[in-house]
């Protein structure tokens, strides 16, 4: 049985302006309830910006983004208690333990205690809990911030390169959890360099958008 009620996300319209410069326009997406999204282009095409924007972090310059059809922007508190959220930075506190920095989620995410360690043991992280997060590596660390999407139960997870850093061995810890999360019905979008497996995917290609040459002053007469 499904852990997540039936859910549709949907992007209508989208844009999106950075520095006043124009990001993406007119882009539309749906995720249904146990599905994934990946998002590939170049860099500069608008992938992080798209992914923040689904996050509630860039409020778009047009167009709507709706789950199950109501406007998300009518309640973002509900928005962001639904959602997991991994940037480009691992967000650790580098002085607490592993365990510790996963404890701290679990309390925000509302999980009990001790779905902290099992998150750590998902990760292959149980043998380095009380190891201060300074400590580890840039693979270690990244498997560390990855604990959060297993804390707290949230049915959309927005990753932006989530593997980077990670070995083949982790890479394959991180397909397993992605492929469990749509098998419970939640939803995944993803940026990404490098091919990730995930099921039921679709793949939305985002190409920079195309920007008015400068214009151009007659040149003054000798």
């Amino acid at each position: 049985m499904s852990a997540f009620a039936a859910s549709r996300f949907t992007g209508a319209g989208l844009g999106c302006v950075r520095g006043e410069r124009i990001v993406f326009q007119g882009l539309s997406f749906e995720v249904a309830g146990g599905t994934a999204l990946t998002l590939i282009g170049p860099n500069g095409a608008g992938k992080s910006s798209l992914l923040r924007l689904m996050a509630g972090l860039l409020a778009p310059a047009a167009g709507k983004l709706l789950w199950n059809g109501a406007p998300v922007a009518d309640d973002p508190d509900a928005h962001r208690a639904r959602l997991r959220w991994l940037g480009h930075g691992d967000g650790i506190k580098p002085g607490l333990s592993a365990l510790e920095n996963a404890a701290f989620w679990a309390a925000l995410a509302g999980a009990p205690g001790e779905a902290a360690l099992g998150a750590l043991q998902r990760m292959g992280l149980g043998p380095l809990a009380e190891t201060p997060a300074r400590f580890l590596s840039q693979g270690q660390r990244r498997r560390l911030a990855l604990t959060r999407l297993l804390l707290g139960g949230a049915a959309l997870w927005l990753l932006d390169e989530p593997t980077v850093g990670l070995d083949a061995g982790s890479v394959a810890v991180v397909e397993a959890l992605l492929a469990d999360h749509c098998r419970a019905g939640g939803m995944v979008v993803l940026a990404t360099h490098v091919p990730i497996a995930v099921p039921a995917g679709q793949v939305l290609e985002l190409t920079p958008a195309a920007v008015p040459p400068p214009s151009h002053s007659p040149s003054p007469s000798p």
